[in-house]
């Protein structure tokens, strides 16, 4: 358990040292700033560019800035993060510096878990920073009733984040290759979103938790509506991150 700390806050360090923290952060603070006032802007931008046509376009709601919120989130965040965290273990392969925590008594477990910890806190930060941004605007420029459970819509992608990164760390086991997280979390992505097309596996698909979160959000579906998907999530999360370990503690380092 020591060991697991001391490898903790090596790697919040190496997070602040390398600017990853710094980086995602504002990159989702930038996404934050930015969805509602596209939703604000974008009736606007229609008019000016349709000038001599007649454009009849709804009325922009808080809704409309959700939605590009979670559309920023699933469609670039996501994979920005898969970008910062990728490299995580490969990286130390590749340089070698594991050889001597592991010849000093480090735990290759402790060394999965403590990577998969704080890439999860990196997560759960640039998450929430963008969602306050996001929610500060909305309430400012949207001062509606259509949107009223922002809080229990961002659980799901925030749940399946943890799914996310657990592919991710795998990944970056598997290889000395920074890319190979990247490339299996987008290969599994796809393939789960490929899944999603299918009614019978939709419920239980992990995908549908940065899909359906919307519905939370407008309060058509309940928040245990979507406890097949979460179970699964959590379940394929901890798979991974035993296979990682199993991975790591046979790799010759």
């Amino acid at each position: 358990m020591r060991g697991y700390w001391l490898m903790l806050q090596n790697e919040l360090i190496l997070a602040w040292r390398r600017y990853r923290l710094v980086v995602l952060a504002l990159v989702f603070l930038l996404f934050g700033i930015e969805a509602p006032l596209v939703a604000k802007l974008t009736p606007a931008l229609l008019k000016s560019i349709g000038q001599g046509m007649t454009i009849t376009l709804p009325k922009p709601t808080s809704v409309m800035a959700w939605q590009q919120y979670y559309k920023n989130m699933t469609q670039i965040g996501l994979f920005v993060l898969a970008i910062v965290a990728s490299g995580t273990v490969s990286r130390e392969l590749n340089e070698g510096t594991l050889v001597i925590l592991v010849a000093k008594g480090l735990r290759r477990n402790a060394v999965i878990m403590a990577k998969y910890t704080m890439a999860l806190l990196q997560w759960v930060v640039a998450l929430l920073l963008a969602f306050g941004v996001t929610y500060a605007y909305t309430a400012y420029y949207f001062p509606d009733d259509l949107s009223p459970h922002p809080w229990l819509a961002l659980w799901p992608l925030l749940w399946f984040g943890v799914l996310w990164l657990a592919i991710i760390i795998l990944g970056s086991t598997l290889s000395k290759s920074g890319f190979t997280g990247f490339l299996l979390g987008a290969g599994v992505y796809l393939g789960l979103t490929l899944l999603n097309m299918f009614k019978a596996v939709h419920r239980f698909n992990p995908v549908s938790l940065t899909n359906d979160n919307l519905a939370l959000l407008t309060g058509t579906k309940t928040f245990w509506s979507l406890a097949p998907a979460y179970a699964v999530t959590l379940a394929g999360a901890v798979a991974c991150l035993a296979l990682a370990m199993l991975v790591l503690k046979k790799r010759r380092l």
